[in-house]
């Protein structure tokens, strides 16, 4: 076997379709990872009252407009009660989930078999999570991550069976 040939081997590769739905969801949650960790870095370095500031700021204009704008009126109400132990606290969520995301998918990215089991049952996790959190409050945004968190791991499931499949098949091919 070549030098080409074994590196190729080492990255996924679309094929069909299924890998290519595969291929656009574990991006989605990449840039999803992507996100959550330079969103993370910003809440640790954004101090709380600069944040207020910013609401005040960008929503003066509405309010005086009109002094029960909804949209405007909450979030000042948001910023104003936004202390340096929430930012710490969604800091650390967005970092740890992030940072974990993106590890997972380069991983997965290089085919290695750990990676897919480890972003399957990470990813069982953080839909556990949308679920209780959609029990609160509905969020189209946990529904539609959650709809995508679901896809991905059937995807995930369907491609370590191929790769792994694969990696059996190899020893005896070699033989």
């Amino acid at each position: 076997m070549s030098k080409m040939a074994k590196h190729e081997d080492k990255f996924f590769h679309p094929k069909d379709t299924l890998d290519k739905f595969f291929e656009v969801g574990i991006l989605i949650k990449l840039l999803d990872g992507i996100l959550q960790t330079i969103s993370g870095l910003a809440l640790l370095l954004i101090q709380p009252e600069h944040i207020a500031e910013w609401a005040h700021k960008l929503t003066a204009s509405e309010l005086a407009e009109d002094p029960h704008d909804f949209l405007a009126t909450h979030i000042n109400h948001w910023a104003n009660g936004y202390t340096k132990s929430m930012a710490t606290f969604a800091a650390i969520y967005l970092l740890s989930h992030g940072i974990i995301k993106v590890v997972l998918i380069f991983e997965v990215m290089r085919n290695h078999l750990w990676a897919y089991i480890a972003l399957i049952v990470v990813t069982a996790g953080f839909i556990v999570f949308q679920v209780i959190h959609l029990t609160e409050k509905v969020s189209f945004g946990f529904i539609f991550l959650t709809v995508v968190d679901i896809a991905v791991i059937y995807l995930t499931i369907r491609e370590y069976k191929k790769q792994k499949a694969l990696r059996d098949a190899k020893p005896q091919a070699e033989e």
